[in-house]
This record gives C-alpha cells, sequence and structure tokens, in this order.
C-alpha cells in the first residue's frame, strides 16, 4: 500500500471516529432535553378515566402539586420524581465524555495528517533543489 492511499485510509477511519463522536454528542443532547422535559414542563396524572390531576413542573414550584402535593392527596409526587430525572442527567455523562474524546481523537488525527501530508508537500520543492 502507497503512502497516499494508507493516508486516505486512515483519515476515512478517523473520519467515522469523529462521526461516532457527534452520534454520541447527539444521543447526550437528547437526554438532556429529556431531562429538562422531566423537570421543567407541567404535566397530568390520572388514576382512572374519569379523574386527573394537574400537576406543575418538578422544578419551578414550592409546595405545589408536584412536591408537597402528596399531602392533599394528589399523585402528581409519585409520577416524576426527582431520581428518574437525574438518572437521565447521570446517564448522559458517560456517553458525552465518550463523545467528546470520540470526536476529539477522529479530529485531532484528520489534522495531524492534513498538516503532515502539507509539510512533505512542501518538502518536495526544497528536496528537489538540493539534489
Amino acid at each position: 500500500m502507497r503512502s497516499r492511499e494508507y493516508d486516505l485510509d486512515f483519515r476515512d477511519r478517523n473520519g467515522r471516529i469523529r462521526a461516532w463522536g457527534i452520534t454520541l454528542l447527539a444521543v447526550s443532547a437528547l437526554l438532556w432535553t429529556w431531562c429538562a422535559l422531566l423537570l421543567l414542563t407541567p404535566y397530568e396524572v390520572s388514576e382512572d378515566h374519569r379523574s386527573s390531576d394537574k400537576c406543575e413542573s418538578r422544578l419551578f414550584t414550592d409546595r405545589g402539586t408536584a412536591n408537597g402535593g402528596l399531602y392533599r392527596g394528589y399523585q402528581c409526587a409519585n409520577e416524576r420524581d426527582w431520581p428518574e430525572a437525574l438518572a437521565v442527567l447521570g446517564l448522559s455523562v458517560p456517553v458525552s465524555v465518550a463523545g467528546v474524546a470520540l470526536f476529539t481523537s477522529g479530529s485531532l488525527s484528520i489534522r495531524m495528517s492534513a498538516h503532515a501530508q502539507a509539510l512533505r508537500e512542501l518538502d518536495e520543492p526544497a528536496d528537489a533543489w538540493n539534489t
């Protein structure tokens, strides 16, 4: 395999690694969005088909239906609990770290390969002139 073919294959492999990093970062962004929706949006809980409780968001309430409603008989506190949102947020951390690592590794390898190719091309006229 010639060096040019090897270099193009190397860049292609690292382009795929970078694409995996972008994919993992997109998954992490979706997890962050899901966590934000769990914490910021109001919701509705239906115990049976006849009655339902309208619940405030988990984050922007002060002893309202979402946080203190269990004492008044609302089921809102049981529907969207904090551990679920924190689990989604915790799951996004390793996914985003892996995504950043893959994206950085792929991008850096491609840029270093391009830099090495540019140096080889700059050295060619000087080597031809010296011989």
